[in-house]
C-alpha cells in the first residue's frame, strides 16, 4: 500500500480558511492566494500499517527575505532630529535624545538641564540624557555622525528590494503582516489595528513614499515573538500618529514625525526634520 492524503478535513489553509483539493493523482488544487499573506496546511500521511502522520507545510507568496537596517550611531537616539524636537508636556521618553545641525534652543517643552559638563542635558520627562549640536565636544561631532548615519539607514531602507508592493492599495487596516520587504508608491493609511506576526530575528522593512498616516486608537502591535528593533518604517512624507495609537518599530522618516496626545512607541523616532510629541510616550525598544 502506498501513501495517501486525507482529504478534505485536513487540507485547511489558514488564515483565510480556504480548502485546497488533492485530486486522486496527488496534485493540489490550490485557490487563489493573497500576496504578503502566510499560509499553512496540514496533510495526513498514512503508512501501510496504518498509522497516522500529520505534515504541516506553509507558503507565503511573494515574499522574500529582508535584512535588517543599519542604524549606526543613530541606534543609541530615542528620538533623533536635526531641526528641532518639541513637547507638550507632559511626555515620557525612555531612551536619548539628539539634535543636529540645530541647537538646543531648538529642543523646546523640556525644560532642560545642562550637566556641569555641557556635554549633554537633562530633563524630568527624558529617562536618558538630551545631546544638541552647540554643546562642548564630543558631542557636536558625535551628533553630526548620528544625523549621518540616520540618513544613511534611509537610503539603505529605501533600497530594499520590495516582495510585496502596494499592498492593500495603501490601505492596511486590520491586516497581519508576515516578515518581508514592503513597498507603496504613494502613502500609507492604518486606519485600524494592524498585526505584525514573526519570530525575534525576523525583519520588517516597510517603505512609503509619501505620507504615513496612523488613526486615532489604532494599534500597531507584534505576535509570534517578533520584536520592535526588527521593525523598520521608511517614510520620504509625514508621519502622523494619532490621539492615543500605538506604534512598534523604528521610524525613518524623511520629512517629519507628529505623535498626538496619548499616543505612543515602542521604537525610535529618527527624522530629517523635527520631531513633535504632543503628552507622548517613546520606549526605545529593547536590544
Amino acid at each position: 500500500m502506498g501513501t495517501y492524503w486525507d482529504y478534505p478535513q485536513d487540507g485547511l489553509l489558514a488564515p483565510a480558511m480556504t480548502t485546497a483539493t488533492f485530486n486522486s493523482d496527488h496534485r493540489a488544487s490550490m485557490p487563489a492566494l493573497t500576496t504578503g499573506s502566510s499560509y499553512q496546511w496540514t496533510v495526513n500521511v498514512v503508512d501501510p500499517a496504518g498509522n497516522v502522520a500529520g505534515k504541516t507545510s506553509s507558503y507565503t507568496p511573494g515574499m522574500s527575505t529582508c535584512s535588517a537596517v543599519n542604524l549606526g550611531t543613530a541606534g543609541n537616539f530615542a528620538i533623533l532630529a536635526k531641526t528641532g524636537v518639541s513637547t507638550v508636556p507632559t511626555s515620557a521618553i525612555t531612551g536619548d535624545i539628539g539634535i543636529s545641525p540645530a541647537a538646543a534652543s531648538f529642543i523646546t517643552g523640556f525644560s532642560l538641564s545642562a550637566d556641569a559638563s555641557n556635554v549633554w542635558s537633562t530633563s524630568t520627562q527624558v529617562t536618558g540624557k538630551v545631546y544638541a549640536a552647540n554643546y562642548t565636544p564630543p558631542t557636536p561631532s558625535n551628533m553630526t555622525t548620528a544625523v549621518s548615519d540616520m540618513e544613511t539607514a534611509f537610503v539603505a531602507a529605501a533600497g530594499r528590494a520590495p516582495g510585496v508592493t502596494e499592498l492593500g492599495a495603501g490601505n492596511i487596516g486590520g491586516m497581519n503582516l508576515v516578515p518581508g520587504c514592503y513597498q507603496w508608491s504613494s502613502g500609507l493609511l492604518v486606519p485600524t489595528n494592524v498585526t505584525l506576526t514573526g519570530s525575534a530575528t525576523d525583519v520588517w522593512v516597510l517603505s512609503v513614499a509619501q505620507n504615513l498616516t496612523v488613526a486615532n486608537g489604532v494599534q500597531v502591535t507584534l505576535a509570534g515573538g517578533a520584536v520592535a528593533k526588527n521593525v523598520f518604517w521608511q517614510v520620504a512624507g509625514l508621519v502622523s500618529v494619532g490621539t492615543t495609537a500605538h506604534m512598534e518599530g523604528v521610524v525613518l522618516s524623511q520629512t517629519g514625525i507628529t505623535l498626538d496626545t496619548g499616543a505612543s512607541i515602542n521604537g525610535r523616532l529618527l527624522a530629517q526634520t523635527a520631531v513633535v510629541i504632543r503628552a507622548a510616550t517613546v520606549t526605545q525598544p529593547a536590544p
